[in-house]
């Protein structure tokens, strides 16, 4: 078989040569005498037969040859010229001169055979022969024959529209005008409408200003092209120019004119203003066909203005004319767009009623609706009911069922479909795939979606903006951003520019990562690229930046987004309000919504809802109520997360009677509580020690076909074993599993702890080795277990447990080391208590204001003061805030201590930080200092204070010399004050009156909880 095919190959070459040698070696001469000979031969009718038996002759012809016959024109019958000109097409195997083509072309058309002569042009333009290099020869060849019919270069325009060369065809069109062979008037519509309609309007306008430029008088057809040309880019103000315009010039609009007005007007959104174009019409004597309703029902469907489209349905067939498929597709096409399938199943029952055959775009229009619905099973029913009815799916019908079962992530059966679609011999096309790699990617299946991104190329397709997009999506969602990175990276690399949206998705991923310096990297190279950032850019920032609680960050972004001419949205606006209220800044919080209202940003429910969360969440509640006030008085519908705000806000406060108020506020206005809100309740209420009404909430929850979750459970266990109920609470946990609920560790915790408390230590210990099974034990419960066994008096038991707790590599943390401490302490055991002190700092466990006020009890148990000294000592180097309690056991020691110096700096540390002491400990503080046998020990001891470069704020000051002054003692009051201006603690221009006027004026304006006021009145008593 090879063997065969190569010597078929040897002799078809080998007679190619031949042919090719002896047609290069022919002399003019022999050419001219080879034309007259073949032409004479072409006088005859069995010319063809005797070309052929002449082998001689045969031989001779060249393409020169051929040029000469038909240059010559020798041979009267055109006909026969093109039938000899196609034999020997055929015959030579050298491309034809451009010339004879050109010949041929303009003989034929002299002679009228447009349609040969179309066929010789279809051959010229075949040649791949530049079009400058055609006109030539045509305009040479027209001059030179003296052409009588300008319709070879119509027929040549036409030709390069056939094959898609629109450029070529305009460079005719201009090169001929230029030539002074203008094409007719009906070439040149035609032209326009073609141009028109396959969208090449910068071209469009290059024939348009030819033809005004040749002074070629428009029709109603150029004009009505002209209107066509302004709608297809939304230039409504120019087509309604031009209907003026041809009405000025004498130029009657027709019936398509107004067509192509009331379309564009449809498609443009304005179709009250297409309607009043229909009646004028018809004023006019226009009436409105079959296209006009169609196009008007299709805009009204647009509109979402479903009656109206209906009312003109009915008029069109009062008019005569019957609805067809257009009309009825666009009004189901709309209702599923809508989301009104029910209504547009209606409508395609009445199109069956009325005997017109549903096709594949009304099916299409049926199976998008439920698919978006998310009724695949309706949409496979229908896909096979077209089957069976003969409406053949196509590409579009298989592609939105592949993306719908994609986008529902049932990924095998988009394949079979994909599979049945190439069986149908349907090629996928860019919206297929990309609605499979969308669905891959939301599976977080990236190898396959690579994979179909792979295969799509290889079928020749280019992967778009969305595709690509989508992949860095699905990358990031699975943080795999340097991926995402080279995907960018590649698509660039592809000439596939990002917009704003694909950089978004970058930026938004990072920012949720917390990325943020990687993010603003993102930024800087999208604004780069020339693209201007949006609100959802910003927005990405502002959420970033405010989860990771960078207030000022958030601040800075703002006003960087203003600077740009970005004006903040509702979204940004509740993002800021969010990290103000997470940050504790309410007033900012507040004083953002005003600003949002004067900059015309109407805040709508989920702002109002996120700054009353954070209202309530700061324990503003007053504020988070007046905020809903205001948002009612707005006319804004509160919605279930409003609610659940404001009810949490209450439950904090321990207000169950407002957040019950609430919640049966909500029930009575139909919006539905959902299992935030539940849970709220039930925690609220446990809190609370009203485990009854808590179960009663609880037990609503199913009642409001809701189910219960996890932490629903865990709140009411938590609250019966709080309640003592262990009972209930055991009931409730064997009730979980059978309600598909698994028991967490909080839940264990809660049972743990509640064991604990009833004494029940082994069914504990039983709980927390199921957690260990289970592989949730947590430190929580050994806390719990701990503090139990030190509370029933097992120490060592409860010393034992926390060697197996970091046995089981469970973490002890500071709560675990002060429970045992506490005991220590309380045992007196101080040895213990200082050995577990130390050994939770080398776990880097910091010690915390509890686990110091506990040694300090502990010593002070003891009478061991100077440990007591140093530890306070040890925990002001540590950083550690001392509060009252610290302060009123460290008063009490220095007391006992009857150290004065200490007393005074003592003072000095709780009025200097303003903390609110026990009036006991003030009192004795005070009254330590002033009450001494010997005035002069007070001086002395101040002495010695300044002397050790120790000094006393102002604030002491003032409380010691009125201190003596309310005592009765003027005298040592001035002596005080003497001292205290000599040290430079007090000015010089102080006295004693100023101090007690003062002093008197502060005391009127303070609260009756301040420590300087109790102080006064500790030492007046």
């Amino acid at each position: 078989m090879r063997l065969t095919s190569k010597r078929r190959l040897y002799h078809f070459t080998k007679t190619r040569l031949s042919r090719l040698k002896s047609a290069s070696f022919c002399t003019s001469a022999e050419n001219d005498a080879a034309a007259e000979e073949i032409a004479a031969i072409l006088e005859k009718k069995d010319w063809k037969r005797l070309l052929e038996t002449t082998s001689e002759l045969k031989n001779k012809l060249n393409p020169e040859t051929v040029h000469s016959i038909l240059h010559q024109s020798s041979v009267r019958d055109p006909k026969r010229l093109f039938n000899f000109f196609n034999w020997a097409i055929h015959q030579v195997p050298n491309p034809q001169n451009l010339d004879s083509f050109s010949f041929l072309a303009i003989i034929l058309c002299n002679s009228k055979l447009f349609r040969d002569a179309n066929m010789v042009l279809d051959k010229m333009v075949q040649t791949r022969r530049p079009v400058q290099a055609v006109l030539a020869s045509i305009i040479r060849c027209y001059k030179e024959y003296k052409g009588n019919d300008a319709g070879v270069f119509e027929i040549l325009i036409d030709c390069y529209k056939k094959v898609g060369s629109w450029n070529n065809a305009v460079y005719v069109f201009l090169g001929a005008k230029e030539g002074g062979f203008l094409p007719g008037l009906v070439c040149c519509n035609n032209f326009l409408g073609d141009l028109v309609k396959f969208n090449k309007l910068d071209l469009f306008w290059k024939v348009f200003d030819g033809m005004v430029d040749a002074k070629l008088v428009p029709d109603v057809y150029t004009f009505t092209n002209v209107i066509n040309a302004h709608c297809r880019v939304g230039d409504i103000e120019k087509a309604k120019r031009v209907i003026l315009e041809m009405e000025e010039k004498g130029c009657t609009p027709g019936l398509v004119t107004y067509n192509v007005m009331i379309g564009g007007l449809c498609r443009a959104g304005v179709v009250d203003e297409a309607l009043k174009l229909k009646k004028s019409m018809a004023e006019k004597g226009f009436a409105p066909d079959a296209y006009t309703y169609n196009t008007l029902i299709d805009g009204f469907c647009r509109e979402k203005r479903f009656s109206e489209a209906k009312l003109m349905m009915t008029e069109m067939r009062r008019a005569g004319l019957n609805p067809n498929h257009f009309a009825y597709t666009a009004l189901i096409d709309g209702l599923m767009k809508q989301g009104n399938v029910v209504e547009g199943f209606r409508v395609k029952d009445e199109m069956v009623a009325r005997g017109i055959k549903l096709n594949v775009f009304t099916y299409n229009a049926l199976i998008s609706g439920v698919c978006k619905a998310g009724d695949l099973e309706k949409a496979k029913a229908l896909f096979n009911e077209m089957v069976w009815i003969g409406a053949e799916p196509d590409a579009q019908t298989f592609s939105i069922l592949i993306e719908s079962y994609s986008r529902a992530k049932k990924i095998d059966k988009a394949y079979e479909l994909l599979n049945e679609m190439k069986r149908s011999n349907l090629t996928p096309t860019l919206y297929t795939y990309s609605g499979i790699i969308n669905g891959l990617c939301h599976c977080g299946d990236l190898e396959r979606a690579n994979h179909v991104l792979d295969a799509m190329v290889e079928g020749g397709l280019k992967p778009n903006l969305v595709i690509y997009t989508n992949l860095i999506k699905g990358h990031i969602q699975k943080s795999r951003f340097e991926e995402a990175r080279r995907i960018l990276d590649r698509m660039m690399e592809k000439g596939v520019l990002p917009d704003v949206i694909c950089c978004n998705t970058l930026i938004s991923g990072l920012c949720k990562a917390q990325k943020m310096d990687e993010a603003r990297s993102c930024l800087v190279e999208m604004v780069d690229r020339g693209l201007k950032p949006n609100a959802h850019t910003y927005g990405a920032f502002i959420h970033g930046y405010a989860k990771a609680g960078e207030i000022e960050a958030v601040e800075r972004c703002f006003k960087e987004m203003q600077n740009y001419g970005i004006a903040p949205n509702n979204v940004i606006y509740s993002e800021l309000i969010n990290s103000h209220c997470k940050a504790g800044n309410v007033t900012e919080a507040l004083s953002t919504l005003r600003c949002m209202s004067e900059q015309g940003v109407v805040p709508d429910v989920k702002t109002y809802t996120v700054l009353i969360h954070g209202l309530a969440t700061n324990g503003r509640i007053n504020d988070a109520r007046d905020v809903f006030s205001q948002l009612h008085g707005k006319g804004i519908v509160p919605d279930v997360f409003t609610y659940t705000s404001l009810i949490s806000g209450f439950c904090k406060l321990g207000d169950m009677k407002a957040a019950l108020n609430l919640y049966k506020e909500m029930c009575q206005k139909s919006i539905a509580p959902n299992i935030v809100t539940y849970n709220t309740l039930i925690g609220g209420l446990c809190k609370a020690g009203n485990i009854e009404k808590a179960r009663k909430v609880f037990n609503e929850i199913s009642q409001k076909a809701l189910a219960p979750n996890t932490k629903s459970y865990t709140m009411i266990i938590d609250g019966y074993c709080k309640s003592g109920n262990l009972t209930q609470a055991f009931q409730l946990l064997d009730e979980m599993p059978s309600r598909g609920v698994p028991p967490d560790s909080f839940a264990y915790c809660a049972l743990v702890d509640g064991c604990c408390k009833e004494g029940k230590l082994e069914k504990a210990l039983s709980l927390f080795y199921e957690m260990v099974r289970k592989g949730f034990a947590s430190t929580t419960a050994f806390n719990a277990l701990i503090d139990g066994l030190c509370k029933s008096g097992k120490p060592n038991d409860a010393n034992g447990l926390l060697e197996d707790m970091v046995d089981k590599c469970i973490t002890p943390n500071h709560i675990t080391y002060t429970i045992l401490i506490d005991h220590h302490c309380k045992a007196g055991e101080m040895k213990e208590a200082e050995n577990l002190f130390l050994e939770m700092q080398r776990r880097n466990l910091v010690p915390n204001t509890v686990t110091y006020t506990l040694l300090l009890h502990g010593y002070d148990r003891l009478g061991r003061r100077a440990e007591m000294f140093a530890l306070f000592e040890r925990m002001a180097a540590n950083a550690v805030e001392p509060d009252e309690i610290i302060y009123g056991l460290m008063t009490n020691a220095h007391l006992k201590e009857n150290n004065l110096i200490g007393n005074l700096k003592l003072l000095d540390e709780i009025l200097v930080k303003d903390v609110v002491l026990d009036q006991k400990w003030s009192s004795l503080l005070l009254d330590a200092v002033c009450k001494r046998e010997e005035f002069s020990e007070v001086v002395k001891f101040l002495d010695e204070m300044a002397e050790q470069g120790l000094r006393l704020s102002p604030v002491t000051c003032h409380k010691l010399v009125r201190s003596f002054h309310d005592k009765g003692s003027l005298e040592k009051a001035e002596q005080i004050l003497e001292s205290l201006v000599q040290f430079g603690w007090v000015p010089n221009s102080t006295s004693v009156h100023s101090i007690i006027h003062k002093d008197h004026d502060d005391a009127n304006s303070e609260s009756p909880g301040n420590f300087s006021k109790q102080v006064t009145f500790g030492v007046a008593c």
